[in-house]
Protein backbone atom coordinates (compact mmCIF):
# COMPACT_ATOMS: atom_id res chain seq x y z
CA UNK A 1 0.00 0.00 0.00
CA UNK A 2 1.29 3.08 -1.02
CA UNK A 3 0.32 5.44 1.49
CA UNK A 4 1.33 2.86 4.18
CA UNK A 5 5.01 4.44 4.43
CA UNK A 6 4.11 7.80 5.11
CA UNK A 7 1.34 6.92 7.80
CA UNK A 8 3.73 5.07 9.80
CA UNK A 9 6.36 8.48 9.09
CA UNK A 10 3.42 10.38 10.39
CA UNK A 11 1.61 8.41 12.99
CA UNK A 12 1.54 10.79 15.22
CA UNK A 13 -1.13 10.96 18.34
CA UNK A 14 -4.31 11.79 16.00
CA UNK A 15 -5.11 13.90 19.35
CA UNK A 16 -4.77 13.06 23.38
CA UNK A 17 -6.69 15.27 25.89
CA UNK A 18 -4.44 16.59 28.95
CA UNK A 19 -5.78 15.87 32.33
CA UNK A 20 -8.08 18.76 33.11
CA UNK A 21 -8.95 19.91 36.63
CA UNK A 22 -12.51 18.50 36.25
CA UNK A 23 -11.51 15.11 34.30
CA UNK A 24 -13.56 13.26 36.18
CA UNK A 25 -16.72 14.48 35.46
CA UNK A 26 -20.02 13.22 36.46
CA UNK A 27 -17.68 10.13 38.54
CA UNK A 28 -16.65 12.49 41.22
CA UNK A 29 -19.06 13.50 44.07
CA UNK A 30 -20.47 17.19 43.92
CA UNK A 31 -19.22 17.58 40.05
CA UNK A 32 -21.05 19.79 37.95
CA UNK A 33 -22.86 17.52 35.14
CA UNK A 34 -22.77 18.40 31.58
CA UNK A 35 -25.13 18.16 28.82
CA UNK A 36 -25.64 14.69 27.36
CA UNK A 37 -23.64 13.53 24.45
CA UNK A 38 -26.15 11.28 22.04
CA UNK A 39 -25.01 8.20 21.00
CA UNK A 40 -25.24 5.29 18.79
CA UNK A 41 -23.38 1.72 19.35
CA UNK A 42 -22.68 -0.60 16.70
CA UNK A 43 -22.93 -4.13 18.28
CA UNK A 44 -22.11 -7.91 16.68
CA UNK A 45 -24.93 -9.42 19.75
CA UNK A 46 -25.94 -7.66 23.10
CA UNK A 47 -26.76 -10.32 25.69
CA UNK A 48 -26.13 -10.66 29.59
CA UNK A 49 -22.30 -9.96 29.85
CA UNK A 50 -21.27 -9.11 26.54
CA UNK A 51 -19.09 -6.57 26.00
CA UNK A 52 -22.25 -4.66 24.67
CA UNK A 53 -23.89 -5.21 27.89
CA UNK A 54 -21.16 -4.17 30.46
CA UNK A 55 -20.56 -0.84 28.23
CA UNK A 56 -23.61 0.20 26.36
CA UNK A 57 -25.65 -0.76 29.65
CA UNK A 58 -23.92 1.14 31.89
CA UNK A 59 -25.16 4.26 29.33
CA UNK A 60 -28.53 2.88 29.83
CA UNK A 61 -28.74 2.05 33.86
CA UNK A 62 -25.73 4.25 35.85
CA UNK A 63 -21.82 3.08 36.30
CA UNK A 64 -23.15 0.13 38.52
CA UNK A 65 -25.90 -0.93 36.52
CA UNK A 66 -28.08 -0.45 38.99
CA UNK A 67 -30.05 2.87 38.07
CA UNK A 68 -27.64 4.98 40.07
CA UNK A 69 -25.31 7.99 38.36
CA UNK A 70 -24.13 6.87 35.28
CA UNK A 71 -22.15 8.85 32.52
CA UNK A 72 -22.60 12.07 30.93
CA UNK A 73 -24.21 10.20 27.47
CA UNK A 74 -27.50 8.77 26.26
CA UNK A 75 -28.14 6.09 23.95
CA UNK A 76 -30.25 7.52 21.03
CA UNK A 77 -29.82 4.08 18.57
CA UNK A 78 -28.46 0.90 18.33
CA UNK A 79 -27.97 -1.58 15.63
CA UNK A 80 -27.19 -5.21 16.21
CA UNK A 81 -25.86 -7.47 13.90
CA UNK A 82 -26.54 -11.03 15.22
CA UNK A 83 -29.80 -11.82 17.68
CA UNK A 84 -29.14 -14.90 19.51
CA UNK A 85 -31.87 -16.28 21.69
CA UNK A 86 -30.63 -14.90 25.15
CA UNK A 87 -30.71 -11.42 23.28
CA UNK A 88 -31.57 -8.08 25.40
CA UNK A 89 -31.64 -5.23 22.58
CA UNK A 90 -35.62 -5.44 21.53
CA UNK A 91 -36.66 -4.93 25.54
CA UNK A 92 -33.88 -2.76 26.23
CA UNK A 93 -35.23 -0.46 23.43
CA UNK A 94 -38.74 -0.49 24.43
CA UNK A 95 -37.87 0.08 28.04
CA UNK A 96 -35.71 2.96 27.56
CA UNK A 97 -37.10 3.74 24.20
CA UNK A 98 -33.37 4.46 21.67
CA UNK A 99 -33.98 3.61 18.30
CA UNK A 100 -33.45 -0.54 17.33
CA UNK A 101 -32.12 0.18 13.60
CA UNK A 102 -31.77 -2.22 10.59
CA UNK A 103 -28.80 -0.64 9.18
CA UNK A 104 -25.28 0.88 10.50
CA UNK A 105 -26.45 3.63 8.57
CA UNK A 106 -29.42 4.27 10.01
CA UNK A 107 -28.31 3.94 13.59
CA UNK A 108 -26.03 7.22 12.23
CA UNK A 109 -28.88 9.39 10.81
CA UNK A 110 -31.54 8.42 13.13
CA UNK A 111 -33.13 8.12 9.59
CA UNK A 112 -32.59 11.36 8.45
CA UNK A 113 -30.29 13.33 6.17
CA UNK A 114 -27.72 13.90 8.32
CA UNK A 115 -25.68 12.75 11.21
CA UNK A 116 -27.69 13.28 14.51
CA UNK A 117 -25.30 11.63 17.02
CA UNK A 118 -22.44 13.08 19.16
CA UNK A 119 -20.40 10.30 19.09
CA UNK A 120 -20.25 6.06 17.81
CA UNK A 121 -19.19 2.76 20.03
CA UNK A 122 -18.25 0.36 17.82
CA UNK A 123 -17.93 -3.17 20.13
CA UNK A 124 -16.72 -6.14 17.57
CA UNK A 125 -17.22 -8.84 20.20
CA UNK A 126 -18.91 -11.79 20.94
CA UNK A 127 -21.70 -13.67 18.38
CA UNK A 128 -21.14 -16.36 15.88
CA UNK A 129 -18.29 -15.38 13.23
CA UNK A 130 -15.37 -17.42 11.43
CA UNK A 131 -11.69 -18.27 12.76
CA UNK A 132 -8.76 -18.07 10.46
CA UNK A 133 -5.72 -20.32 10.58
CA UNK A 134 -3.91 -17.92 12.41
CA UNK A 135 -6.44 -18.56 15.73
CA UNK A 136 -7.68 -15.03 15.10
CA UNK A 137 -11.53 -14.49 15.45
CA UNK A 138 -12.80 -12.75 12.79
CA UNK A 139 -15.39 -10.08 14.28
CA UNK A 140 -16.58 -7.58 11.98
CA UNK A 141 -14.45 -4.71 13.31
CA UNK A 142 -13.41 -3.22 10.08
CA UNK A 143 -16.61 -3.76 8.43
CA UNK A 144 -18.40 -1.99 11.31
CA UNK A 145 -15.93 0.73 10.93
CA UNK A 146 -15.97 0.38 7.28
CA UNK A 147 -19.89 1.39 7.63
CA UNK A 148 -19.85 4.20 10.34
CA UNK A 149 -16.86 6.11 8.41
CA UNK A 150 -19.09 5.58 4.74
CA UNK A 151 -22.02 7.58 6.87
CA UNK A 152 -19.71 10.34 8.15
CA UNK A 153 -18.12 11.25 4.38
CA UNK A 154 -22.06 10.86 3.17
CA UNK A 155 -23.50 13.31 5.18
CA UNK A 156 -19.96 15.75 5.79
CA UNK A 157 -19.72 15.27 9.28
CA UNK A 158 -17.37 13.29 11.70
CA UNK A 159 -18.02 12.22 15.57
CA UNK A 160 -15.68 10.76 17.58
CA UNK A 161 -15.66 6.85 17.18
CA UNK A 162 -14.64 4.20 20.16
CA UNK A 163 -13.19 0.92 18.97
CA UNK A 164 -13.68 -2.08 21.54
CA UNK A 165 -10.53 -4.09 21.92
CA UNK A 166 -8.19 -4.12 18.66
CA UNK A 167 -8.97 -3.07 15.59
CA UNK A 168 -8.91 -5.40 12.65
CA UNK A 169 -8.06 -7.93 13.77
CA UNK A 170 -6.39 -9.26 11.33
CA UNK A 171 -3.10 -6.42 10.81
CA UNK A 172 -4.28 -5.33 6.87
CA UNK A 173 -7.76 -4.27 8.27
CA UNK A 174 -6.17 -2.44 11.90
CA UNK A 175 -3.90 -0.51 9.13
CA UNK A 176 -6.90 0.40 6.74
CA UNK A 177 -8.87 1.54 9.65
CA UNK A 178 -5.81 3.68 11.20
CA UNK A 179 -5.19 5.53 7.46
CA UNK A 180 -8.77 5.96 7.36
CA UNK A 181 -8.72 7.36 10.67
CA UNK A 182 -5.95 9.40 9.61
CA UNK A 183 -7.33 10.64 6.49
CA UNK A 184 -10.47 11.51 7.66
CA UNK A 185 -8.97 13.58 10.62
CA UNK A 186 -11.64 11.11 12.73
CA UNK A 187 -11.35 11.27 16.87
CA UNK A 188 -10.78 7.45 17.74
CA UNK A 189 -9.90 5.36 20.47
CA UNK A 190 -9.44 1.64 21.06
CA UNK A 191 -8.62 -0.95 23.14
CA UNK A 192 -8.69 -2.94 26.19
CA UNK A 193 -10.77 -2.36 29.80
CA UNK A 194 -8.09 -3.93 31.32
CA UNK A 195 -5.35 -0.89 31.01
CA UNK A 196 -7.49 1.11 33.13
CA UNK A 197 -8.41 -1.88 35.38
CA UNK A 198 -7.93 -2.66 39.17
CA UNK A 199 -4.16 -3.57 40.21
CA UNK A 200 -3.17 -6.10 43.10
CA UNK A 201 -0.58 -4.90 44.33
CA UNK A 202 -1.66 -1.12 43.47
CA UNK A 203 1.86 -0.79 41.90
CA UNK A 204 3.12 0.40 38.13
CA UNK A 205 6.33 2.25 36.72
CA UNK A 206 7.46 5.14 37.72
CA UNK A 207 6.58 8.19 34.94
CA UNK A 208 9.71 8.32 32.77
CA UNK A 209 11.78 5.63 34.44
CA UNK A 210 14.26 3.63 32.59
CA UNK A 211 13.68 0.12 31.93
CA UNK A 212 16.40 -2.74 32.34
CA UNK A 213 14.22 -5.56 31.87
CA UNK A 214 10.24 -6.90 31.74
CA UNK A 215 8.00 -9.78 31.94
CA UNK A 216 4.71 -10.11 30.50
CA UNK A 217 2.13 -13.08 32.16
CA UNK A 218 -0.79 -14.10 30.19
CA UNK A 219 -3.38 -16.35 30.22
CA UNK A 220 -6.49 -18.16 28.10
CA UNK A 221 -6.80 -18.10 24.34
CA UNK A 222 -3.67 -16.46 22.03
CA UNK A 223 -5.99 -14.48 20.60
CA UNK A 224 -8.72 -13.63 22.84
CA UNK A 225 -6.41 -12.33 25.77
CA UNK A 226 -2.73 -12.21 24.04
CA UNK A 227 -4.43 -8.54 23.28
CA UNK A 228 -5.29 -7.85 26.76
CA UNK A 229 -2.32 -8.64 27.83
CA UNK A 230 -0.34 -7.25 25.09
CA UNK A 231 -1.72 -3.66 25.80
CA UNK A 232 -1.95 -4.19 29.56
CA UNK A 233 2.11 -4.42 29.11
CA UNK A 234 2.59 -1.47 27.04
CA UNK A 235 0.57 0.50 29.23
CA UNK A 236 3.03 0.18 31.73
CA UNK A 237 6.28 -0.06 29.31
CA UNK A 238 5.09 3.27 27.51
CA UNK A 239 5.76 5.24 30.45
CA UNK A 240 9.38 4.60 30.30
CA UNK A 241 11.78 7.77 29.16
CA UNK A 242 11.48 8.71 25.92
CA UNK A 243 8.27 7.12 25.22
CA UNK A 244 7.28 4.78 22.92
CA UNK A 245 9.65 4.15 19.83
CA UNK A 246 7.53 1.11 18.03
CA UNK A 247 8.58 -2.40 17.94
CA UNK A 248 11.63 -3.98 15.64
CA UNK A 249 10.67 -7.83 15.73
CA UNK A 250 8.73 -10.94 17.08
CA UNK A 251 9.88 -14.05 17.70
CA UNK A 252 6.78 -16.69 19.32
CA UNK A 253 7.43 -20.32 20.62
CA UNK A 254 5.87 -23.39 22.04
CA UNK A 255 5.82 -23.32 26.26
CA UNK A 256 8.45 -26.39 26.22
CA UNK A 257 10.62 -23.43 25.08
CA UNK A 258 10.53 -21.44 28.58
CA UNK A 259 12.83 -23.16 30.30
CA UNK A 260 16.10 -22.79 27.43
CA UNK A 261 14.84 -18.87 27.65
CA UNK A 262 15.73 -18.79 31.29
CA UNK A 263 18.75 -20.78 31.10
CA UNK A 264 20.16 -18.08 28.12
CA UNK A 265 18.80 -15.20 29.94
CA UNK A 266 16.19 -14.25 27.64
CA UNK A 267 13.75 -14.53 30.03
CA UNK A 268 15.02 -12.22 33.12
CA UNK A 269 15.13 -15.25 36.60
CA UNK A 270 13.79 -13.23 39.09
CA UNK A 271 11.48 -11.50 37.46
CA UNK A 272 10.10 -14.88 35.64
CA UNK A 273 9.63 -15.79 39.84
CA UNK A 274 7.51 -12.68 40.94
CA UNK A 275 5.03 -12.66 37.81
CA UNK A 276 4.30 -16.14 38.60
CA UNK A 277 3.60 -15.36 42.18
CA UNK A 278 1.68 -12.37 41.15
CA UNK A 279 -0.54 -14.28 39.05
CA UNK A 280 -0.73 -17.11 41.29
CA UNK A 281 1.03 -19.81 39.79
CA UNK A 282 4.92 -20.53 40.40
CA UNK A 283 8.30 -22.15 38.47
CA UNK A 284 7.83 -25.72 39.17
CA UNK A 285 4.05 -25.98 38.14
CA UNK A 286 5.13 -24.00 34.93
CA UNK A 287 8.20 -25.82 33.69
CA UNK A 288 7.28 -28.88 35.06
CA UNK A 289 3.78 -29.37 32.89
CA UNK A 290 3.94 -25.99 30.69
CA UNK A 291 0.53 -25.69 28.49
CA UNK A 292 0.74 -26.85 25.20
CA UNK A 293 -1.92 -24.48 24.47
CA UNK A 294 0.41 -21.48 25.46
CA UNK A 295 3.12 -19.95 23.66
CA UNK A 296 6.51 -17.82 24.71
CA UNK A 297 6.32 -14.53 22.71
CA UNK A 298 9.26 -12.47 22.41
CA UNK A 299 9.01 -8.33 21.45
CA UNK A 300 12.14 -6.91 20.04
CA UNK A 301 11.56 -3.37 20.78
CA UNK A 302 12.86 -0.31 18.84
CA UNK A 303 15.26 0.77 21.87
CA UNK A 304 16.70 -2.42 22.33
CA UNK A 305 14.43 -3.51 25.07
CA UNK A 306 13.48 -7.38 24.66
CA UNK A 307 10.54 -8.33 26.48
CA UNK A 308 8.98 -12.12 26.43
CA UNK A 309 5.71 -12.39 27.68
CA UNK A 310 4.42 -16.16 28.14
CA UNK A 311 0.60 -17.05 27.60
CA UNK A 312 0.04 -19.41 30.35
CA UNK A 313 -3.53 -20.87 29.92
CA UNK A 314 -4.60 -23.44 33.21
CA UNK A 315 -1.41 -22.24 34.68
CA UNK A 316 -1.82 -18.18 35.30
CA UNK A 317 -4.80 -16.89 37.43
CA UNK A 318 -4.90 -13.79 35.33
CA UNK A 319 -2.35 -11.30 33.25
CA UNK A 320 0.54 -9.58 35.34
CA UNK A 321 3.67 -8.27 34.83
CA UNK A 322 7.30 -8.10 36.69
CA UNK A 323 9.42 -4.95 35.90
CA UNK A 324 12.86 -4.08 36.82
CA UNK A 325 13.73 -0.12 36.13
CA UNK A 326 16.77 1.49 35.68
CA UNK A 327 17.38 2.50 39.72
CA UNK A 328 17.02 -1.32 40.94
CA UNK A 329 13.58 -1.10 41.75
CA UNK A 330 11.27 -4.67 41.02
CA UNK A 331 7.75 -5.05 41.45
CA UNK A 332 5.10 -7.00 39.66
CA UNK A 333 1.18 -6.41 39.39
CA UNK A 334 -1.60 -8.43 38.13
CA UNK A 335 -4.96 -7.38 36.25
CA UNK A 336 -8.28 -7.15 38.60
CA UNK A 337 -11.16 -8.54 36.71
CA UNK A 338 -13.55 -7.84 39.31
CA UNK A 339 -17.43 -8.95 38.85
CA UNK A 340 -18.63 -6.19 41.28
CA UNK A 341 -19.88 -3.53 40.91
CA UNK A 342 -20.83 -5.43 37.11
CA UNK A 343 -17.74 -5.41 35.73
CA UNK A 344 -16.60 -1.98 37.13
CA UNK A 345 -13.18 -1.64 34.60
CA UNK A 346 -15.76 -1.13 31.60
CA UNK A 347 -16.46 1.51 33.83
CA UNK A 348 -13.07 3.14 34.19
CA UNK A 349 -12.76 2.24 30.28
CA UNK A 350 -16.67 4.14 29.27
CA UNK A 351 -14.85 7.04 31.47
CA UNK A 352 -12.39 7.61 29.04
CA UNK A 353 -14.80 6.87 25.64
CA UNK A 354 -17.36 9.77 27.43
CA UNK A 355 -14.27 12.46 27.85
CA UNK A 356 -13.40 12.15 24.06
CA UNK A 357 -16.98 12.24 23.39
CA UNK A 358 -17.30 15.09 25.21
CA UNK A 359 -13.85 17.11 23.69
CA UNK A 360 -13.58 15.18 20.51
CA UNK A 361 -10.00 14.33 21.62
CA UNK A 362 -9.27 10.87 22.56
CA UNK A 363 -7.93 10.38 26.40
CA UNK A 364 -5.49 8.47 25.31
CA UNK A 365 -2.94 7.59 22.00
CA UNK A 366 -4.60 4.60 19.63
CA UNK A 367 -1.45 4.32 18.96
CA UNK A 368 -0.92 1.72 21.88
CA UNK A 369 -3.54 0.03 20.92
CA UNK A 370 -2.08 -0.44 17.08
CA UNK A 371 1.40 -1.28 18.14
CA UNK A 372 -0.15 -4.26 20.43
CA UNK A 373 -2.98 -5.39 17.57
CA UNK A 374 0.20 -5.13 15.35
CA UNK A 375 2.72 -7.44 17.60
CA UNK A 376 -0.27 -10.42 18.33
CA UNK A 377 -0.50 -10.81 14.95
CA UNK A 378 2.62 -10.75 14.09
CA UNK A 379 3.55 -13.05 17.15
CA UNK A 380 0.24 -15.31 15.90
CA UNK A 381 1.93 -16.19 12.56
CA UNK A 382 5.12 -16.95 13.73
CA UNK A 383 3.99 -19.56 16.43
CA UNK A 384 2.27 -21.05 13.44
CA UNK A 385 5.53 -20.94 11.68
CA UNK A 386 7.77 -22.44 14.42
CA UNK A 387 8.78 -19.47 15.95
CA UNK A 388 10.37 -17.76 12.75
CA UNK A 389 11.72 -13.88 13.64
CA UNK A 390 9.60 -11.80 11.66
CA UNK A 391 11.36 -8.09 11.14
CA UNK A 392 8.45 -5.52 11.81
CA UNK A 393 9.25 -2.62 9.56
CA UNK A 394 5.59 -1.75 10.21
CA UNK A 395 5.18 -1.72 13.78
CA UNK A 396 7.80 1.06 14.15
CA UNK A 397 4.94 3.06 15.88
CA UNK A 398 6.49 6.15 18.10
CA UNK A 399 4.15 7.87 20.19
CA UNK A 400 3.95 9.67 23.57
CA UNK A 401 1.45 8.02 26.45
CA UNK A 402 -0.25 10.57 28.80
CA UNK A 403 -0.30 10.05 32.27
CA UNK A 404 -4.17 8.45 32.10
CA UNK A 405 -5.53 7.16 35.46
CA UNK A 406 -6.63 3.85 36.14
CA UNK A 407 -8.45 1.86 38.63
CA UNK A 408 -9.23 2.78 41.72
CA UNK A 409 -8.07 6.56 40.22
CA UNK A 410 -11.67 7.03 39.50
CA UNK A 411 -15.25 7.53 42.07
CA UNK A 412 -17.79 5.02 41.01
CA UNK A 413 -20.17 7.01 43.48
CA UNK A 414 -19.79 3.93 46.09
CA UNK A 415 -20.50 4.05 49.84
Amino acid sequence: MSSRREWLANFGAIGVSGLGVDFFGGLVRGSVRREKKRVAAVVTEYRKRSHADVLVGKILEGWKQDGGIGPDLELVSLYVDQYPAEDMSVALASKYGFRLCKSIEESLTLGGQSIGVDGVLSIGEHGDYPWNDFGQHLYPRKRFFEEITDTMRKYSRVVPVFNDKHPGPEWKDALWMAQRAKEMGLPWMAGSSLTVSYRDPDVGLRWHSGVESAVGIGYSGLDIYGIHTLEFLQSILERRRGGESGVAWVEAYPTDRIEGLLASGVIHSELFDIGLRATRTDRESVLKDPPKDGAAFLIGYVDGLVVPVLMLPGKAQGIGAAVLDDSGRQFATRVEEREEPYYPHFAYLLKGIEQMIHTGKPSYPVERTMLTAGVLDHLLVSHREGGRRIDTEDLRIAYQPVDYPYAPGLDLGQE
